[in-house]
């Protein structure tokens, strides 16, 4: 039966599409216009003349409306056909059509107003009848069309046969648009049964035939009235911490939980049914609504050349993707890892053949390089994105840390210095605020050497910006904890306590770009990171969502590992006068001179620069 309805239901929708039905419709909606126009004009003599008490009001409609109905006709089908609406000018039933009905009916009653004038019979036309029977016709005729439009919409609608019942939480703009957009779509894999909603307000309201059944707490009673199956979280700007309430509560009543994009991933684009996802990790964990000023970022970016470092890079690739959005004069993307690169352009361009001047392979430590591309490129911008950063094998090979993350920097800011650069933004992290460890100890004296740099450049503005641990980039715990849960455990956590800050990369990246436009040489703008999240907590919860038997294990804190990460060193102020999610902090030069270019015990040599 119901491949029966899906098969009648696509001939309908190819019927009702085709070309020569959109002729067959206009004709057959002139006819009825005609039809109702006619009708309503006689309906309102017959009545003015019975108000009147006439002894013969059909005589009198006879002989003064019906004389004349063929030029009342003509009129309108010729005006209706200047203004569009029997020329499928509009969508059927749009309100830009019922616009163009208005527009006629004016036209229409003017002429015939106009007209009266000069109808010197017995019996001329009254003119109430003329204004009466416009205003009723206007309806008539919208009406028809709105019945059409429903009855179009009803034969397009999934049914239960060929589509999940799913209850949308949230009946905003955002919810509303998804849900017309799933009951206009027959092929849509879900039916929309019911709107929940926290603002009492919407409760028992109907929104396109989906009724507002109450707020969370009517979950359950909700999903026993209609049988749904699937929550829809269609609130793209809620945090992680609505979206854990409502999820745990679905949950409960074992329904699947789909959520849409948050806000800032939109685009300001319409919502789609391929927008619909399930739940993940980071929206639990990391998501929450990051408002930008797109004038200021605009003013740094648009027509510059800018230069990404580390572009394949978790962090780097996400900059590249959101700063093409700016139309750059030039992105220029360096990194050392040719397959990096390669994904990173296909992820932007949807084509990756690794022959243009936008993808620069290059290692931050080959000083000559380095020179000859900021000499040659002349970027304007610069995201220094390029690092190492995973703490217990820095702690083995400090050396490298120092090479990369200190003297590569101090690489990039000469060159930079040298060409003009108008705004450099190092990368930097919260391992840098009190650092206890070799990856802390690089990324601090990063900072203090930008600044340095910022002291002394005859232009340009030179900042680092500083934030924690980000949601879904590579070596992340977060894609640690998968792996582990995916070969069957156990999750290891290095401390019971531990705690750490999370952001999702799509956030962060969008502040870090906002930092660059709002900071000043010599700072270092820390991103407002939230709470801290308990990893123990983290590791429990992605256990639970596994459904799999798998163990915790506690591993004990590695070297340089602290238990509470921190955003702000020792006297460093909270202070934010730009951004609620941005607090700037000065940061202390460095005697550049105590750089050494190849130290015996880079461990030692970085402590040594931190105290002085």
């Amino acid at each position: 039966m119901g491949v029966t309805n899906l098969r009648a239901r696509r001939l309908i929708d190819r019927l009702t599409n085709s070309a020569r039905f959109v002729v067959l419709s206009s004709v057959a909606q002139f006819v009825i216009d005609m039809a109702i126009w006619s009708l309503t004009a006689i309906a309102a003599s017959y009545a003015r003349f019975e108000y009147q008490g006439h002894h013969d009001p059909f005589g009198a409609t006879r002989s003064s409306v019906i004389r004349v109905l063929p030029i009342v006709l003509v009129v309108h089908a010729l005006v209706g056909y200047v203004v569009g609406i029997y020329r499928r000018r509009w969508r059927y039933g749009s309100f830009d059509e019922v616009g163009g009905l208005v527009l006629a009916t004016f036209i229409t009653t003017s002429i015939l107003f106009f007209l009266r004038f000069f109808d010197q019979s017995l019996n001329p036309f009254p003119r109430s009848v003329i204004l009466i029977s416009g205003f009723a016709g206007l309806c008539f005729v919208a009406a028809s069309r709105y019945t059409w439009r429903l009855i179009r919409e009803q034969l397009r609608r999934p049914t239960e046969q060929t589509a999940a019942k799913i209850l949308v939480y949230g009946a905003g703009e955002g919810g509303i648009q998804m849900v017309n957009t799933l009951l206009r779509n027959p092929q849509s894999p879900y039916l929309p049964v019911g709107f929940l909603d926290d603002n009492p307000d919407t409760h028992r309201l109907s929104i396109s035939g989906v009724p507002v059944l109450g707020g969370r707490e009517q979950l359950s009673q909700a999903r026993a009235r209609t049988g749904a199956t699937i929550l829809l979280i269609a609130i793209p700007s809620a945090d992680s911490a609505f979206i854990g309430d409502i999820s745990a509560r679905a949950r409960e009543l074992s329904m699947d939980v789909k959520v849409l994009p948050a806000v800032q991933n939109l685009n300001e684009r319409p919502l789609d049914t391929s927008d619909i996802r399930d739940l993940t990790d980071e929206d639990l964990l990391g998501r929450r609504k990051v408002d930008i000023d797109l004038q200021q970022i605009s003013d740094y970016l648009v027509n510059r050349r800018v230069m990404v470092t580390g572009a394949g890079g978790s962090i780097g690739s996400e900059l590249c993707r959101q700063l093409a959005r700016f139309n750059p004069a030039e992105l220029i993307m360096l990194d050392r890892d040719e397959s990096a690169l390669h994904e990173v352009q296909l992820s932007i361009h949807g084509r990756a053949l690794l022959d243009t001047p936008q993808t620069v392979l290059a290692d931050l430590r080959d000083e000559t390089t380095i020179n000859h591309i900021f000499e040659t490129r002349k970027p304007e911008v610069v995201f220094h994105a390029a690092a190492l950063k995973h703490l217990p094998l820095l702690e083995r090979y400090p050396l490298e840390a120092y090479q990369t993350n200190v003297l590569g920097t101090l690489t990039l800011l000469n060159a930079a210095q040298r060409v003009g650069v108008g705004v450099f933004v190092n990368i930097s992290t919260d391992k840098a605020a009190n650092p206890i460890s070799v990856l802390g100890y690089s990324k601090r004296i990063a900072e203090r050497v930008t600044a340095s740099v910022g002291q002394t450049a005859k232009s340009g503005k030179y900042m680092s910006v500083r934030f924690g641990n980000v949601l879904g980039s590579r070596g992340s715990v977060l894609m640690s904890f998968r792996d582990q849960i995916a070969k069957g455990g156990p999750l290891t956590v290095t401390h019971r306590g531990v705690t750490r800050y999370f952001m999702t990369i799509s956030e962060a990246v969008q502040l870090v770009i906002q930092a660059g436009a709002i900071g000043s040489s010599g700072e270092a703008l820390v991103l407002d990171m939230g709470t801290p999240v308990s990893i123990y907590d983290v590791a429990k919860q992605l256990v639970a969502n596994s459904g799999k038997p798998v163990e915790i294990e506690i591993v004990g804190l590695r070297a340089g590992e602290k238990v509470h990460e921190e955003l702000f060193g020792e006297g460093e102020e909270d202070t934010r006068p730009r951004h609620p999610l941005i607090s700037h902090v000065p940061v202390q030069p460095v005697d550049l001179g105590l750089l050494l270019p190849s130290p015996s015990d880079a461990r030692e040599t970085m402590l040594r620069i931190i105290a002085d």
